[in-house]
């Protein structure tokens, strides 16, 4: 579809007619899908159930004080508006927590792209020490099979295996979960072919959005999320020593390099950048503009350009659905909190 738009584009200027507004945008980006769906884990009432009941479980850390949603909280657009997170004893992480909206469209998990997809990235905070801490796969297993209410949901949502309670359908039920969290907002309505689904400052915003070169890397169905990117471009960021992309892939090519973000709801989403460094959405798009495009931009483009931003706030899915569930009762063999 996106080929198609990109043809007429092409088209509209060879014979000298310059594509509209409307028709870049939709060369450049395109609506949100319902959901986020895979192969290698498809989604089913069941699974979903389950995974957003494992969204909210506290004693899948060690003291029981954590959930996933601790850090993305899913009533304030899956984050918790701090520059890093709270974890295990009060431990701070180095990174922001980005949000958990739209994610499953990510081509990679995580600022250094270290998780594949969304069932690989579930693991990792549960077992980090300065996260949620628990020991291993095999101890977090124990743990939810000793809550005797789990037995049957995963039963269901995993039908015809011996033994369904594993980390590995931890993970997928979590994963099948977080792929139906999508924010459509009025842009996807404007995409649609709406036009008026925009004001005029939110166009206006658009076109200096594109004018000054933000597509180079926040474009697609998510305004972001495609490709890894070097923060400082094309001007070095001083103090920069978080290596980013570098530590995982031992690519001294990869220096500084982390993924770039979604822009989808990036109004409700600071504070920014992956140390969560910067406050405002307008001092962010100034820093954008002198360290990625090597442009001093103008307070009236800024102004401007964040106007259109925030036209990419989405609606958060019912309240029923991002809704904390009433904990399951534990069992006898369920352990007790452990605050070391």
């Amino acid at each position: 579809m996106r080929a198609v738009f990109l043809s007429s584009v092409v088209s509209a200027l060879a014979f000298g007619a310059p594509p509209s507004l409307h028709e870049q945008a939709r060369a450049l980006f395109k609506p949100l899908r319902k959901q986020c769906d895979s192969k290698e884990n498809p989604i089913t009432a069941d699974k979903v159930s389950l995974g957003r009941r494992l969204y909210f479980e506290k004693r899948l850390s060690k003291n029981h004080d954590l959930s996933c949603n601790s850090c993305h909280v899913l009533s304030k657009y899956g984050v918790d508006n701090e520059a890093t997170s709270p974890g295990h004893k009060k431990q701070r992480g180095e990174r922001n927590s980005p949000t958990v909206y739209n994610a499953g469209f990510h081509f990679v998990q995580f600022w250094d792209g270290r998780a594949a997809d969304l069932e690989e990235q579930a693991k990792g905070p549960v077992l980090n020490p300065v996260e949620m801490a628990m020991p291993d796969g095999p101890g977090v297993e124990k743990v939810i099979r000793s809550i005797p209410g789990y037995a049957p949901l995963f039963k269901a949502a995993f039908p015809g295996q011996a033994e369904p309670i594993t980390y590995d359908n931890i993970a997928k039920a979590i994963g099948a979960f977080e792929r139906t969290l999508v924010t459509p907002s009025r842009f996807d309505t404007y995409l649609q072919g709406d036009e008026k689904a925009l004001t005029d400052a939110e166009k206006k915003g658009l076109e200096a959005y594109l004018a000054v070169g933000c597509t180079a890397c926040h474009m697609g169905e998510t305004l972001g999320g495609s490709m890894y990117q070097k923060l400082g471009l094309v001007k070095a960021v001083p103090g920069l020593a978080d290596e980013g992309r570098s530590k995982i892939s031992k690519n001294a090519g990869e220096k500084f390099f982390f993924k770039v973000p979604s822009l989808r709801n990036i109004e409700k989403t600071g504070p920014y950048l992956h140390d969560g460094s910067m406050k405002s959405l307008e001092e962010t798009v100034r820093f954008m503009g002198e360290y990625q495009l090597g442009r001093q931009l103008t307070p009236e483009q800024v102004t401007s350009i964040t106007t259109f931003l925030k036209a990419l706030t989405g609606e958060l899915p019912r309240a029923a659905h991002i809704a904390e569930p009433k904990p399951l009762p534990g069992g006898k063999d369920t352990p007790k909190p452990d605050p070391s």
